[in-house]
């Protein structure tokens, strides 16, 4: 089987999208909210645009905006879980998946060099 990163980085956004639907709308978790669906929708985005670019450099900036917005995501989703402790084990699984993004962008990012 062929691992598909693009598959696994846009996975990621529709599961942060679908967590994004159980929380109550409020003053504290709508900004969360709004930045970590921001954050972990952009870590595709960046990817596919870095398939796409024109140079190496080109390609080693959108993959470190990538890895940029995964680890910001793990920021985002660790607020949320802070905020929604019932929901803490799904913010959980998904903070680990950024992680593993993070590491996977932060390691195709060295190999530019």
């Amino acid at each position: 089987m062929q691992y598909d990163l693009e598959e696994r980085v846009a996975k990621f956004g529709e599961n942060v999208i679908d967590l994004a639907k159980i929380f109550d709308r409020n003053e504290i978790n709508r900004p969360l909210i709004s930045q970590l669906i921001r954050s972990a929708t952009s870590i595709g985005a960046n990817y596919m645009e870095a398939n796409q670019a024109i140079s190496k450099k080109d390609f080693a900036n959108k993959i470190r905006i990538a890895q940029k917005e995964a680890n910001e995501s793990k920021h985002w989703l660790r607020m949320i879980a802070y905020a929604n402790e019932k929901n803490k084990e799904n913010c959980q699984k998904l903070w680990q998946e950024a992680h593993e993004l993070t590491l996977i962008f932060a390691k195709i990012s060295k190999s530019c060099k």
